[in-house]
């Protein structure tokens, strides 16, 4: 089951360091554009993944094409991509070796969540972390305990 509970989406977010997003534009008027944003100034590292921008930069980090090309452990990868194409993105995170999928406000898909969590991935549908991060408190990130 994706987490809906807030203490259990509170504890995914307070543990997440790296966040890489999917669909991340470099167009201010993008919703993907000012949730980026917004999650670089609470201290997560958040990496761009889109193919159209490859190689180009968005809030000071490098574009990436698809997941396979990140040599970071990812925790959390942040979809914004609709529904149908939300599949693809989950099945990049499961080979990536994500820890966790996080589908955006009005992005829900069923099968993909499934495939998600039977390769034990946490997920999160139709939420946006942006503004979950406030409503539960979650305090700003710093460094990891063993950095």
């Amino acid at each position: 089951m994706p987490l809906t509970a807030d203490a259990d989406i509170k504890t995914l977010l307070e543990n997440a360091r790296t966040i890489a997003m999917i669909g991340a534009s470099d167009r201010p008027n993008r919703p993907s554009y000012g949730v980026m944003a917004k999650l670089q100034a609470h201290g997560y590292r958040v990496i761009p993944v889109n193919p159209q921008i490859t190689g180009e930069h968005v809030h000071g980090e490098f574009v990436f094409r698809d997941l396979s090309q990140l040599g970071d452990p990812i925790d959390i990868v942040d979809i914004f991509r609709n529904s149908a194409a939300a599949g693809e993105a989950v099945d990049q995170a499961i080979a990536a070796g994500a820890k966790a999928v996080w589908m955006q406000l009005g992005v829900v898909n069923e099968e993909a969540a499934a495939r998600a969590e039977a390769a034990g991935l946490q997920v999160v549908m139709d939420r946006c972390p942006a503004i979950d991060i406030p409503r539960l408190g979650v305090a700003k990130i710093g460094p990891a305990a063993d950095e």
